[in-house]
């Protein structure tokens, strides 16, 4: 039998570093845990919350990821670590309690209206990913199981997730009236059941992803980037509190034209021109001294 080996990877955030396995450790599922009550379905990471500086343990099919508190640096027990954990799972230990795992978590999901009156946002009482995510066909959705199933209905035009909620975007021929009972007791018993909101290896896509937008955002002139850092902190709040998400897309300092994404409940809303005219257009008017005249906006 191969013996299981462990290699240490950096991430972008310096506090969280990723322990690499070269073979599957769990079922193709992702958990998280927040400190050693939550971790009563996995041996392994209540033994590593045993570390004093351990603050959250990420456990997927492929690797181990740990946050840590200040009190020690990476560079100072990383190793100590990693060898911890191949000489755990060499020795036959548990990774995750199967029978502890498929006990149902109890879930409640609410439906919200959105100003735009073809999308609604459907709210859990858990958090459901980290990122952002918005898929517009299935072919778009790999990256998500739930999406996936989600347009397997056939009044599912897209699907935007985020944080603790989905925003669903419907075709004109349903009326939500006759579909929100459908739609919320589907996604309440697919959490319930404990399967991927999206697949193990999406944050490392998204990494990518991240990874590529920062190299942009650093070519970018100052004007932008006090864009995109405007947008950032006081407007897609507000944005995401609808159901939607809004990206910086392009600043032409001749025109003084602003393009801005629009996505998840955002996109195609009769009112986004009203919300960039009287909030988004005049923010950025007044914070950035006659840098901006116009906002303009592409549906996601």
């Amino acid at each position: 039998m191969n013996s299981y080996i462990v290699s240490i990877k950096e991430t972008s955030n310096d506090t969280i570093i990723k322990f690499e396995l070269n073979k599957f450790i769990t079922n193709h599922q992702s958990f998280e845990y927040n400190n050693i009550d939550e971790a009563k379905n996995s041996p392994l990471a209540q033994q590593l919350f045993y570390l004093p500086f351990v603050k959250k343990v990420y456990i997927t099919s492929h690797f181990i990821a740990i946050e840590r508190f200040s009190i020690a640096e990476w560079q100072d027990v990383q190793e100590e670590v990693a060898t911890q954990i191949q000489d755990y799972l060499n020795s036959g230990g548990i990774v995750i309690n199967e029978t502890e795992t498929t006990k149902k978590v109890p879930v409640t999901v609410y439906a919200e209206s959105t100003p735009n009156p073809a999308v609604l946002k459907f709210v859990a009482n858990k958090k459901l990913v980290t990122a952002t995510y918005e898929f517009t066909s299935i072919d778009e959705a790999k990256l998500s199981p739930l999406a996936k199933e989600l347009f397997h209905f056939p009044f599912v035009k897209s699907v935007f997730i985020e944080d603790n909620y989905i925003s669903v975007t419907k075709y004109d021929i349903a009326e939500w009236e006759t579909i929100t009972m459908e739609i919320r007791e589907f996604i309440r018993a697919y959490i319930e059941q404990g399967k991927d909101v999206v697949d193990a290896h999406a944050p490392e896509v998204l990494k990518t992803t991240t990874e590529a937008l920062d190299k942009s955002f650093e070519a970018l002139d100052d004007t932008s980037k006090e864009i995109v850092n405007i947008i950032e902190e006081f407007i897609k709040p507000a944005v995401a509190s609808d159901g939607g998400n809004i990206k910086f897309e392009s600043y032409n300092p001749s025109s003084k034209l602003v393009k801005v994404i629009l996505q998840g409940a955002c996109s195609g809303c009769p009112s986004s021109t009203f919300t960039l005219k009287n909030g988004i257009e005049n923010m950025l008017k007044e914070m950035l001294n006659g840098k901006v005249e116009t906002v303009e906006a592409i549906n996601g």
